[in-house]
C-alpha cells in the first residue's frame, strides 16, 4: 500500500501477445508483443518545472548564425518559471554561455522574468564555430551535458542539441560517451542547415531515448515543445524488467512505438536471470514493445505450457508462456497474439526498408534504393501506413504499391537528410492495429462475450463483470 506523502504514481496495464508457440531445437526464438498502457490515476497534468533540468546546447557555425539568431532567444524566454536550465555555445570544445562560469555563481538558472530576460540577451552573443581548430564532435557536447546534469538532483535532466553537422567530423569517442552517459538524461536532436549526416543524430537520440529531427522553420517552437512535451512526463523512469528461465539464453526487448528503438538490458545485481531495460519519459498513453527470447529445449517436457518469462513493469506482472511443438506438427491454430506480432515485425521492416531505400539513393545506389523503397510501399500499403507511402512519393513515382514497384525520380542527394532522420526517428501513435481489440467482458453466467463497453450481457441481462 502506498504511504500518504508518496506522490500519486500513474497506473500501469500490461498486456502480452505471443507470436507463436517454437519447435523445439538448440535456440528457437520466442516472440511477444508488450502493450503497455499508462494513466494519469491522480498524478498531476504537467510535471511542476522545478522537477526539470534542460541543457539547450548550440552546435552550430559562426556561418549559420542567422539559423539561431531570433529562435534560441524566443525559446528562452518562454521557458516555465522555476526550470532549471543552462545554455552552451561552440567552439572548438563547449562553451557555457549562460549562466556565466564564474567562481561565486552557480552552474544553473532557474528561470524567472529576470533570469529569462538576461538569457534571452546573452543569447544575441552565443559564441559559435570559427574557422581554426576542428570542432571536438558530438562526444564531446554530450560529455558536457553529463558533467553539468549529473549533479542537478531533479527528476528529468534533458539535453536539447541545435546542430548544423559542424561536429561530425569527430566520433571516434561518441559510443563510449554514450555509454557512460545511459541512464543519466535524455536528448532531443534539432538539425539545421544542409550539411550535417544523419547517422550520428540517430544514434544520439536512439541510445539517449529522443528523437532526431530537421528543423527548416520555427525552431524555437519546436524547442519549446520538446519542453512542453517534458512537463508531460508522469514517471521520468520506469525499468521493464524481464525473469527468465534457465533456457533463455538470450533476451532484446525493443520499443517499436512511439519511438521507435533498441534497449540497452542490464543484468540485475545477484539475480542472474533477471534483465532491467531501462525506459524513460513516460507519458500518459501507450507503448508498444517486442520482446525476443532465444530459449534451447533440453530437457524441457514437449506439449507442455511452459513460462519462459516474467515480465514486470513497476508493481504490475505479466507472463509470457509458450510450449514446445512435437517436431513435424504444427499447433492446431495459431495463438491470438500472433497477428499483434507479425505487424510489430513488419512496421520495423517498413521503417528499415524505408530507410535504407533512402540511403541507398544518397549514395547513387539506384537498383538498390528502388528494391528497398518498393518492399517499404509493400509494407506500408499491408500496414495502411500512409506517412511512408508520402515520403516514397516525394523521391520515386509509385507504379503499383501493392506490388512493390516504384520508379525514382531525379532528386538531390544532398535533400535526402531529413527524410533519413524521419525514416529513421519519426514519433508515431501506439500500432493499434497491431494489438489488436482488447478482449471485451464476457458474461459469467452463459459465457456470452459482449463489446469493450458492454456492461449488461445481450442474452441474459446479467450484469457484465
Amino acid at each position: 500500500m502506498s504511504s500518504p506523502t508518496r506522490p500519486p504514481q500513474p497506473g500501469i496495464r500490461l498486456h502480452v501477445d505471443l507470436g507463436g508457440d517454437p519447435r523445439p531445437h538448440r535456440s528457437a526464438k520466442i516472440e511477444a508483443h508488450l502493450r503497455v498502457d499508462v494513466a494519469a490515476d491522480g498524478a498531476p497534468t504537467d510535471l511542476p518545472a522545478v522537477q526539470l533540468a534542460v541543457i539547450i546546447a548550440v552546435d552550430v557555425a559562426e556561418s549559420r548564425r542567422a539559423a539561431v539568431r531570433h529562435a534560441l532567444p524566443a525559446a528562452l524566454r518562454a521557458l516555465p518559471d522555476r526550470i532549471s536550465f543552462a545554455v552552451l555555445g561552440s567552439g572548438p570544445e563547449p562553451v557555457r554561455c549562460y549562466p556565466r562560469a564564474v567562481a561565486d555563481r552557480d552552474e544553473w538558472a532557474v528561470a524567472d522574468r529576470d533570469e529569462r530576460r538576461r538569457a534571452a540577451f546573452v543569447a544575441g552573443s552565443l559564441p559559435l564555430h570559427r574557422e581554426g581548430p576542428r570542432p571536438a564532435g558530438y562526444a564531446a557536447w554530450v560529455a558536457s551535458a553529463r558533467a553539468l546534469l549529473t549533479g542537478r538532483p531533479v527528476s528529468v535532466r534533458h539535453l536539447v542539441l541545435i546542430t548544423d553537422g559542424s561536429s561530425a567530423a569527430a566520433e571516434d569517442r561518441l559510443e563510449e560517451e554514450l555509454e557512460l552517459c545511459a541512464g543519466q538524461f535524455t536528448c532531443d536532436v534539432f538539425a539545421v542547415g544542409a550539411d550535417w549526416t544523419p547517422d550520428p543524430l540517430l544514434v544520439l537520440a536512439e541510445r539517449l531515448h529522443g528523437t532526431a529531427e530537421f528543423v527548416d522553420d520555427g525552431l524555437g517552437r519546436a524547442i519549446t515543445a520538446a519542453l512542453q512535451r517534458l512537463r508531460r512526463v508522469h514517471t521520468p523512469q520506469l525499468p521493464v524488467e524481464v525473469t527468465v528461465r534457465p533456457s533463455v539464453r538470450q533476451v532484446s526487448l525493443s520499443e517499436k512505438a512511439p519511438r521507435p528503438h533498441r534497449l540497452g538490458g542490464l543484468r540485475a545485481p545477484g539475480r542472474p536471470h533477471c534483465w532491467s531495460f531501462p525506459t524513460y519519459q513516460w507519458e500518459q498513453g501507450s507503448r508498444d514493445y517486442l520482446l525476443t527470447l532465444v530459449a534451447d529445449s533440453d530437457g524441457d517436457p514437449l506439449e507442455t505450457e511452459l513460462q519462459f518469462a516474467m515480465v514486470s513493469i513497476g508493481d504490475v506482472h505479466a507472463p509470457v508462456t509458450a510450449r514446445w511443438h512435437l517436431p513435424g506438427q504444427s499447433p492446431a491454430q495459431a495463438p491470438a497474439g500472433a497477428d499483434s506480432v507479425r505487424t510489430l515485425n513488419a512496421a520495423a521492416r517498413m521503417r528499415g526498408a524505408l530507410r535504407q531505400g533512402l540511403v541507398a539513393l544518397r549514395e547513387h545506389g539506384r537498383d538498390t534504393a528502388e528494391d528497398r523503397l518498393g518492399q517499404a510501399a509493400r509494407l506500408a500499403v499491408q500496414l495502411g501506413t500512409d506517412w511512408v507511402l508520402d515520403e516514397i512519393r516525394a523521391v520515386a513515382h509509385i507504379e503499383d504499391a501493392a506490388a512493390g514497384r516504384v520508379r525514382l525520380r531525379a532528386v538531390d542527394p544532398g535533400t535526402l537528410g531529413p527524410m533519413i532522420l524521419r525514416a529513421g526517428s519519426r514519433p508515431g501513435g501506439p500500432l493499434i492495429d497491431a494489438a489488436g481489440t482488447r478482449p471485451g467482458p464476457r458474461c459469467g453466467g452463459c459465457g456470452t462475450p459482449a463489446g469493450s463497453e458492454a456492461r449488461y450481457c445481450i442474452t441474459c441481462g446479467e450484469k457484465l463483470l
